[in-house]
């Protein structure tokens, strides 16, 4: 069933909120879709405004609950996807998020041919390089910058922007012609 208004502004809770725009984001972005890195990027592409930065920010969520900047880049290794990231952080207006994003971003193009070569695809190859490439110790105040960031709502990290913005500007979250 497709997301309405009136079920947004029905929800009392962050928890509430948060579910229906999980689910519907998945209705849009159904696991088939995931597959394949070129085919996400243009399918994120072709979202309204809101569905389209949820959709962008909800790996580098997932990132920071597990891993951190580094391992976010190396896993979603795709520069459309990038961009769509940080487009995203800006249209949820989490500028500081989106400013440690491009700066990480930026570290991590200097390793960008090392990594896009896959000789480090392997879980087991790049937790080492990463140490010893002096990449982790240059990410980890950004790290810790973003990570308090996600603090700040422990329990939704950076998906509490979505609940801002869905509050704030729901319209943007509809489809219209």
């Amino acid at each position: 069933m497709k997301l309405n208004l009136q079920d947004m502004k029905a929800t009392q809770t962050d928890a509430e909120l948060l579910k229906l725009l999980s689910a519907e984001l998945q209705r849009r972005l159904p696991e088939n879709v995931h597959e394949n890195r070129d085919v996400l990027a243009e399918a994120i592409r072709g979202l309204p405004p809101g569905w389209r930065a949820m959709a962008a920010t909800h790996r580098l969520d997932v990132s920071m609950a597990m891993d951190d900047l580094g391992w976010h880049f190396h896993n979603f290794y795709h520069a459309e996807l990038c961009d769509e990231t940080a487009r995203g952080l800006r249209e949820l207006e989490a500028g500081e998020a989106v400013e440690i994003f491009e700066q990480a971003r930026a570290l991590f193009e200097a390793h960008w041919e090392k990594v896009g070569n896959r000789s480090l695809e392997s879980l087991a190859a790049f937790p080492q390089w990463y140490e010893s490439s002096g990449l982790e110790a240059a990410l980890d105040p950004l790290n810790n910058r973003l990570w308090k960031i996600c603090s700040e709502s422990p329990d939704h990290g950076i998906m509490r922007f979505w609940l801002d913005y869905a509050r704030k500007y729901p319209e943007r979250l509809l489809d219209l012609p």
